[in-house]
């Protein structure tokens, strides 16, 4: 008697291990599709952007470009960038590294981790090295975009045959710039911490061997008119609009000699020179005139006249207070005309 066969064993079904595959390949090609699309529109959007700053009148270039960082993060490489405005201040640097998360690709932090270098007008380029040199931009859409920078242990030297720039090197060195929508204004904070001023400088002469501090925090109303094709245009359109900046906080120490104000309100005149007026605090003030005068900022006689009404305000002791006018082109300290008042833009 012979036994029946047995059912062929039925082969495990291997479906269930072989979808979570098949999911995460599909996941993963339509990841990869996203990151090249964004890839793509932050090219594109930093090329129109380029575009506007040359129809502006600015000069915008780079030696390489390169972009990165998948697959969770966008990466911009640039290779001798610089980027000129038409006044004549300029920024470069050897390279220039940004980077933003795939979740917030409107945050970006950016970094010379060789050092920058700017360019004034006149007075030439001035390379920065440091420990730290980044900054961080979010919400570019906005006015104004939200634009922080932070220098650790940063060095300042110019290059040769340009002029002296007054610091030497400075332990930290702070930017900040903040819109706020509801109240239609912006923050604008900035400052030097633990400076030291360069020899034969105006700073050099009133701080020596001592430590030169800088602060400044001031507001801007109407903040939202501040556009336009440059710099010119973004400026005349938010004085025609009623545009103010009140100061909340300014003071520059060097050594001795100090000025401080927590009360002032600018515009910007027609001829493109700041206007208004500050109430200070001076300390030391007849010396740091006459240094003023020895480096040639402003003429012998206006900073010995200044001096004596300072130091007559002084009393007995080595405190003054004055007010600081900018009015009809000119700066002055409380009757004595110092010289022109600060250019904001050329005039047109």
């Amino acid at each position: 008697m012979s036994l029946p066969d047995l059912p062929t064993p039925r082969k495990r079904r291997r479906l269930g291990l072989v979808i979570p595959w098949v999911l995460a390949a599909l996941l993963a090609i339509a990841w990869t599709g996203g990151w090249f699309w964004l890839r793509g529109q932050a090219q594109a959007r930093m090329d129109a952007a380029v575009e506007t700053l040359r129809g502006a009148g600015y000069d915008v270039a780079w030696k390489s470009r390169s972009l990165g960082g998948y697959p969770f993060r966008l990466s911009v490489t640039l290779e001798e960038p610089r980027i000129r405005e038409p006044s004549g201040w300029a920024l470069e640097a050897p390279r220039i590294e940004a980077d933003a998360r795939i979740s917030s690709p409107t945050s970006w932090i950016i970094a010379a981790p060789q050092g920058a270098a700017f360019v004034r007008p006149e007075g030439g380029p001035v390379a920065v090295q440091g420990k730290v040199v980044r900054a961080s931009l979010t919400h570019p859409a906005e006015i104004p975009p939200r634009l922080s920078f932070e220098g650790v242990e940063l060095t300042f030297q110019p290059a040769a045959g340009a002029q002296p720039f007054g610091l030497e090197k400075a332990k930290r060195v702070e930017f900040h710039l903040r819109g706020n929508r509801e109240l239609d204004e912006a923050l604008v904070a900035f400052k030097v911490d633990e400076g030291k001023a360069r020899s034969g400088t105006l700073l050099g002469r009133l701080a020596g061997d001592q430590q030169v501090s800088m602060v400044w925090n001031a507001t801007l109303s109407k903040i939202a008119t501040f556009k336009g094709g440059d710099w010119t245009d973004a400026v005349r359109h938010w004085t025609a609009a009623g545009g103010r900046m009140t100061l909340r906080q300014a003071g520059l120490t060097a050594g001795e000699a100090s000025l401080g104000s927590s009360t002032g309100s600018f515009g910007v005149s027609s001829d493109g020179r700041l206007s208004g007026s500050m109430e200070v605090t001076l300390r030391q003030a007849p010396r740091a005139l006459l240094a003023l005068a020895e480096t040639g900022a402003i003429p012998k006689e206006q900073a010995e006249a200044a001096a004596a009404v300072v130091a007559a305000r002084a009393g007995t002791g080595d405190q003054a207070r004055a007010s600081l006018y900018f009015q009809a082109g000119q700066t002055t300290l409380g009757p004595v005309a110092l010289g022109p008042a600060p250019r904001v833009h050329p005039p047109r």
